[in-house]
């Protein structure tokens, strides 16, 4: 059972940057693919970036161009670098991984998330 810790939230400023990172407990490499959302105060979660194991990263139209999604595998950890906040960018911010099973059964993992407030 993967286990997923994100970290890096915290209270910046309109046109600053934050890095979120995020650990999971078992190998990154026996992931499908890694994904980040976030779920703004009164709105619905949504998908923010997605990293396959294999093709292109995928970013949302909103963040595209700000935010960056990469991974460091000798610490087998993946971030969600994100410059040029805007206020509209505060949500809480989830590590997504989606893993096969022992059985070729497809599940997700999540982190608890962590709050990112972005604020003048």
């Amino acid at each position: 059972q993967v286990q997923l810790v994100e970290s890096g939230g915290g209270l910046v400023q309109p046109g600053g940057s934050l890095r979120l990172s995020c650990s999971p407990s078992e190998s990154i490499f026996s992931f499908n693919r890694m994904a980040w959302y976030r779920q703004a105060p009164g709105k619905e979660r949504e998908l923010v970036a997605v990293s396959p194991r294999s093709g292109s990263r995928i970013y949302a139209d909103s963040v595209k161009g700000r935010f960056a999604a990469y991974r460091d595998n000798a610490k087998n950890t993946m971030y969600l670098q994100m410059n040029s906040l805007k206020p509209e960018d505060t949500a809480v911010y989830y590590c997504n991984v989606e893993q096969e099973d022992g059985n070729g059964l497809v599940i997700d993992h999540w982190g608890k998330g962590t709050l990112v407030t972005v604020s003048s």
